[in-house]
């Protein structure tokens, strides 16, 4: 069963688009006339020219919106597309998902005319930046120690990168994992976690001593004492990278 099996029967309710990242997401995807969105889940951040979305979640599919673009169910690992099927090929947090890195990436580049574009995150900038992970959830730290892919091994196997930072804004309406960083109560809802795979991959008992200790500090209002400094931020940098890969 894929993962979004499970994860994803509650993903419309927080997973949103963010209209600020999609237009740096769109903008990477430069003049392509046509786009394949693989990891495409409900279609999030999906271009208008996007002629296919490759996803391995049924669940996740049965929720694309009408007049989404076609769709069909496999793995990154083997596309059942032909050679330089589009001009670009889009791979939305979802690299660290995969079971076969180095295989999903070729194919990436196998079916990608002119440009790859993955959205993934640096996790040695998010381990420090991040305050929930740096400070309530170590464990949680640790399990994506074990997923995140390093940036430099991605731009490895793409051949060569050019790296964007994608800043979170404060009001950020797609709740993946950091979107809610100046918003920290949001954290303590359990259909929020349902939505973030750091959360449900981690577990519930891993990170509830965590989650009961931020609760008491917002409580008291220590958390606000202690991280005034991002109260009067508009977005942050935690990590996030676009990366654009020309082949």
């Amino acid at each position: 069963m894929a993962l979004y099996d499970s994860l994803g029967t509650t993903y419309g309710l927080t997973r949103r688009p963010d209209p600020r990242i999609a237009a740096r997401i769109h903008a990477a995807l430069g003049d392509a006339a046509d786009v394949i969105n693989i990891g495409a889940g409900t279609g999030s951040y999906e271009p208008p020219h996007t002629v296919l979305a490759v996803e391995p979640s049924r669940v996740m599919l049965a929720q694309r919106p009408p007049g989404s673009a076609p769709a069909v169910c496999a793995v990154a690992e083997r596309l059942p597309l032909r050679d330089d099927a589009a001009d670009a090929v889009l791979a939305l947090l979802t690299v660290h998902h995969w079971t076969g890195l180095a295989a999903g990436i070729a194919e990436l580049r196998r079916v990608a005319r002119r440009r790859v574009v993955v959205l993934t995150w640096d996790q040695t900038v998010f381990r420090e930046r991040f305050w929930l992970v740096r400070e309530y959830l170590p464990q949680a730290a640790a399990f994506d120690d074990a997923r995140a892919v390093p940036i430099a091994r991605l731009a490895e196997l793409l051949g060569g990168v050019r790296q964007q930072p994608v800043c979170v804004p404060h009001d950020c309406t797609d709740g993946f994992g950091a979107a809610f960083w100046r918003r920290p109560h949001a954290y303590l809802d359990p259909r929020v976690r349902a939505g973030i795979s750091l959360f449900a991959q981690t577990g519930e008992e891993a990170v509830a001593p965590g989650l009961a200790r931020l609760a008491e500090d917002l409580a008291s209002g220590r958390w606000h004492t202690d991280h005034a400094g991002l109260l009067g931020l508009d977005s942050v940098d935690v990590g996030y990278r676009l990366l654009i890969a020309e082949v």
